[in-house]
């Protein structure tokens, strides 16, 4: 598969609202993005698991009067001498195809490093740091809290929703925290949304990773990092959040003087307990 004619359908995806069924119709398209120009909806529609209708109306959610408008730009875009011959790939060699493709997405975002440095440093300046993730995105900030905690004073995790989740807001804001992180990923909590807005409206600055940079959580964002996930698999895979978290953790120890002390001071104290089997 071209790398180009799959960046370019990534391109004419973004920014839309997709349903998830629409969803799976993209995802198939960017994974046989040499073969897409020359298929039927039929055809699309059989190779996404999908109905042709379905793949009728995603054409035009995508701006164009039907399905054959779109392979006519497809055609367009992406010069091809034909549907490039390939071997079928099973369903779970696709998706890590899809997450080694999001990784690389994320990879070129990264070359301009100062989006993921400014979000460091406001994350280690802010004492205590609140980091928020609720449902699919709960994982990512109990890693990333997980590692923060061993070279940031104090870290507080806010992985559970509820009437509570404004409260600990609150007694972060009082006891001096000055930005949030946000884990948010699909789909999106309106919890997330509502916390986000309170953290703002109490004075903190909100640095989110989210799937997308038109994610429902831009609004409420103060700075947006975007990750893509993975939709080819019964439930998102998220390897290239979980990863830009670990990049906003080397930017953190970055912007902490101590970090490294903190770090040689749990290695002395785990090595005297016994802590890990070496």
């Amino acid at each position: 598969m071209g790398e180009g004619a799959a960046e370019r359908l990534r391109q004419l995806f973004e920014g839309h609202r997709l349903t998830p069924t629409q969803r799976r119709i993209a995802h198939c398209m960017v994974r046989r993005a040499d073969e897409v120009p020359f298929l039927s909806s039929v055809e699309l529609a059989e190779r996404a698991g999908v109905s042709q209708p379905s793949v009728t109306r995603f054409a035009v959610a995508l701006g164009f009067d039907g399905y054959p408008a779109l392979r006519r730009h497809l055609r367009e875009v992406t010069p091809s001498n034909g549907p490039a011959e390939h071997v079928e790939r099973t369903a779970y060699q696709q998706a890590v195809d899809a997450e080694i493709a999001n990784l690389r997405h994320l990879a070129g975002l990264l070359a301009d490093p100062a989006p993921v440095r400014d979000a460091g440093a406001l994350l280690a300046a802010s004492r205590p740091l609140p980091v928020l993730g609720l449902r699919a995105a709960s994982a990512q900030a109990r890693g990333f809290a997980y590692f923060a905690a061993k070279v940031h004073p104090d870290v507080r995790l806010l992985d559970e929703g509820g009437s509570l989740l404004a409260d600990r807001i609150d007694r972060a804001a009082r006891a001096g925290a000055t930005a949030l992180l946000c884990f948010a990923l699909p789909r999106h909590p309106r919890e997330t949304v509502e916390a986000l807005e309170y953290a703002r409206h109490a004075g903190l600055r909100v640095v989110t990773v989210a799937d997308s940079a038109f994610a429902p959580v831009a609004a409420a964002s103060d700075l947006l990092l975007p990750a893509p996930v993975g939709t080819g698999l019964a439930f998102d895979t998220a390897c290239a959040p979980m990863l830009l978290g670990r990049v906003l953790l080397e930017a953190m120890c970055d912007a902490l003087p101590d970090a490294q002390a903190r770090l040689e001071d749990f290695d002395a104290g785990a090595a005297a307990r016994g802590l890990f089997v070496e």
